[in-house]
């Protein structure tokens, strides 16, 4: 009995597999919406030509987001090809090209950018000193290219525009993979410029009543703890956008453009957190539900707000260093001591990036100050070095970059 009972029981399971075999059972959704999206992939090449050594990082954007500095949009994805897979054996000082595969998996339909960059590793093209590999995704001060690594982007092979990838249906109706996308890296869109790292000078209170808010900004180096940013000075440029080799005034303004740009945007109430309000997230969406102030006339849109206040550069230092002997504008970057800011007491619903909402007050609560550069290169403050949060994520303590706008 105790040998033929398991056999009994094994002869049955068997059977109950060969008949379900023929008739599988139903599977019906769960109410979980996640599990019911369909998605689908993105897949494709990078390409580079290049000197420089490093894992290729490309990072996946909605397109109706894109990245600084044409837009503030965050990367929806990454992926990262080790540079020993594209790069193999190759001698220093060769530069290829060298070619290597990429798959984003688990992608919802829609549209997209794709961007990237190498991840310079220096010690593998025998510099000395030389630091290795950088990219750390998890946190905002070690999550973008610093100077020396190498831009890529997919792009159209003619015009060099950025190409927008589409995730969509076929003609069955069913969802599609997008195959074939090509993401380019190239010596010539080497980053120039180290991160725009600063540190604030003045009261982080900001009194409504007693009108504009100056702070200065100074120039910070972080070399630690696998934090590598920032450089002895920060940088100023014109704004070309159309490239005709004058300086821009895309408002109308009667002042020239200028290079950075200043970012002050609300954070979420909670003392010490790094989100905005109302991305709780930090996914770079604002959430579907919180806080939405009235307008100038009193109503609101029932939409969570993305409050930012008007801000800028102190503009005549900084044309005086845009300026020739001869009276006329240098286009190229110039290095800068220091930065003056200054910050306006009116608040804007920016929501739609399109169109700027001006606010009845500006809401108290907590403020970040944010650099954005030509090179699409940001900093802001406060982030992961101020001490509290710097201990608990092991990266170096910085107590200046724990400066944060108060609005009593």
């Amino acid at each position: 009995m105790s040998i033929s009972f398991p056999k009994t029981l094994a002869g049955v399971a068997l059977a109950t597999v060969l008949a379900t075999g023929c008739e599988p059972p139903p599977v019906k959704p769960t109410d979980d919406q996640r599990q019911n999206q369909e998605l689908s992939r993105i897949e494709g090449q990078v390409v580079v030509q290049s000197q420089a050594r490093g894992n290729a990082i490309v990072l996946l954007y909605d397109a109706t987001r894109p990245p600084p500095p044409q837009g503030a949009g965050r990367p929806v994805s990454f992926t990262v090809i080790p540079a020993q897979q594209l790069f193999g054996p190759a001698q220093p000082g060769s530069s290829g090209p060298f070619t290597a595969p990429f798959s984003f998996s688990l992608v919802a339909p829609g549209r997209y950018l794709l961007r990237g960059f190498i991840d310079a590793d220096t010690c593998l093209t025998g510099a000395s000193p030389c630091h290795g590999p950088d990219f750390i995704p998890w946190y905002g001060v070690t999550g973008e290219p610093n100077a020396g690594d190498v831009g890529g982007a997919a792009v159209d092979p003619i015009t060099r525009v950025p190409r927008v990838v589409e995730v969509g249906t076929g003609p069955d109706g069913t969802l599609q993979a997008t195959t074939g996308v090509i993401v380019s890296f190239s010596d010539t869109s080497a980053i120039p410029l180290e991160r725009p790292v600063f540190r604030v000078e003045g009261s982080s209170r900001f009194d409504l009543v007693m009108g504009a808010k100056r702070l200065d900004l100074w120039p910070v180096q972080v070399r630690e703890g696998g934090v590598t940013a920032g450089a002895p000075a920060l940088v100023v440029r014109y704004v070309d956008d159309n490239g005709d080799g004058t300086p821009d005034d895309a408002d109308g303004d009667g002042q020239l453009d200028l290079w950075p740009r200043v970012l002050v945007r609300k954070l979420a109430d909670a003392e010490g957190s790094l989100a905005d309000e109302n991305d709780l997230d930090r996914d770079g969406i604002l959430d579907d539900t919180g806080a939405d102030y009235p307008r100038t006339d009193g109503t609101r849109d029932g939409m969570p707000d993305q409050v930012v206040l008007a801000a800028g550069l102190v503009a005549d230092p900084v044309y005086a260093a845009l300026r020739k002997p001869d009276g006329t504008p240098r286009m190229e970057a110039v290095a800068v001591p220091s930065l003056g800011v200054f910050i306006q007491p009116y608040a804007y619903d920016v929501r739609d990036p399109t169109k700027r909402v001006l606010l009845k007050s500006v809401p108290s609560g907590r403020y970040a100050l944010t650099l954005v550069q030509f090179t699409g290169q940001t900093w802001r403050v406060p982030n992961e070095l101020s001490p509290p949060l710097a201990k608990e994520d092991g990266l170096p303590a910085v107590e200046s970059q724990s400066f944060v706008l108060e609005v009593p």
